[in-house]
C-alpha cells in the first residue's frame, strides 16, 4: 500500500482561548506542527498537545513562526537574520523540554504562516531557519514548499527537506499558495479538499486556481486543523486515501 504522511496545525490554543478540536483531528493525521508560543500556543497548551499526540501516535514537529501573537503569525516580519534564527532555536528549545515531560520528542520542524511563505523566497530568512534547526539538531527535516529557497538550502546544509502540499489551500500556476487576503484562497468543502488530495497523492498533481494542472511532488500533505471544519475535512481525505489504496503514515 502506499503510504503519505498527513500533517496538522495543532496547539494553537491560547490561555482560555480555545482553537481547533485536536484530539479528534490526531484521529486522521500521522505528524502534528505544534505551535511553540510565538503565533499561538502557551506552555500548558503546548505540554497539553504534546501529551495527547503521543497517545495518539501522531510524530510531533515544532511549527515555528515570527513572534506575532496578535497577527497568529500570518503577517511577514522584516527582521534581522540573526534574531530570526535566535527565535527559531528558542522555539524548538521550548518545545522539546514540554514534550520531554510527556515522554514525547520533537522529530521535525514546520516553518508556520508569514515566516512559511516568506521563505519560498527570502534568502536570507531561508538561511537563518536552516542555521537555526542545524544548530539544534541536523537531524531534525524541514517541511516546506516544494521548489522553495528554504528546501533548497537545507539539502545544501545537509539536512533533509520535506516537500510539502495543502489540502485545503488554493494555488497559483507557480505553485505559491493563494494569498488569503483573495476569494478563493481556502478550500471549505470536505469533498473538494478530499478530491484534492487525492489529486495530490496518486497524480502528483494540483488544480491551480486558473483551472491548470500543475506537477507537484509531496512527501507530506497539511490539513489545517484551526479551519471551519477541520475534522470533517481530515476525516474525509483520510477515507478517500483509504478508498484509493493510500494509507496514512509519518514521512519519518
Amino acid at each position: 500500500m502506499a503510504i503519505i504522511d498527513l500533517n496538522s496545525d495543532v496547539g494553537e490554543s491560547f490561555g482560555r482561548w480555545t482553537l481547533g478540536d485536536d484530539e479528534a483531528i490526531f484521529e486522521s493525521v500521522s505528524s502534528a506542527n505544534v505551535a511553540c508560543g510565538f503565533h499561538a500556543g502557551d506552555p500548558s497548551v503546548i505540554r497539553s498537545t504534546c501529551e495527547k499526540a503521543a497517545k495518539a501516535g501522531v510524530v510531533i514537529g515544532a511549527h515555528v513562526g515570527y513572534r506575532d501573537l496578535a497577527g497568529f503569525g500570518r503577517r511577514f516580519m522584516d527582521i534581522d537574520p540573526m534574531e530570526l534564527a535566535d527565535d527559531v532555536v528558542y522555539q524548538i528549545g521550548a518545545l522539546q523540554a514540554l514534550a520531554a515531560t510527556t515522554g514525547a520528542s520533537v522529530q521535525y520542524v514546520k516553518p508556520h504562516g508569514g515566516l512559511y511563505n516568506a521563505i519560498v523566497k527570502h534568502t536570507a530568512q531561508a538561511r537563518a531557519v536552516v542555521e537555526a534547526v542545524k544548530s539544534v539538531d541536523p537531524n531534525l527535516p524541514i517541511l516546506g514548499l516544494p521548489g522553495s529557497e528554504v528546501l533548497r538550502l537545507a539539502e545544501e546544509a545537509g539536512l533533509r527537506g520535506v516537500s510539502e502540499a495543502f489540502a485545503d489551500r488554493a494555488y497559483n500556476p507557480d505553485g505559491t499558495l493563494v494569498s488569503r487576503s483573495q476569494a478563493g484562497a481556502v478550500l471549505h468543502d470536505p469533498a473538494e479538499v478530499a478530491e484534492h488530495v487525492l489529486r495530490m497523492a496518486t497524480e502528483q498533481a494540483v488544480r491551480t486556481i486558473d483551472g491548470s494542472l500543475l506537477k507537484i511532488r509531496a512527501e507530506s500533505i497539511c490539513v489545517h486543523g484551526d479551519s471551519p471544519g477541520a475534522v470533517a475535512m481530515a476525516t474525509a481525505v483520510k477515507s478517500a486515501l483509504s478508498d484509493a489504496g493510500v494509507g496514512v503514515g509519518s514521512f519519518l
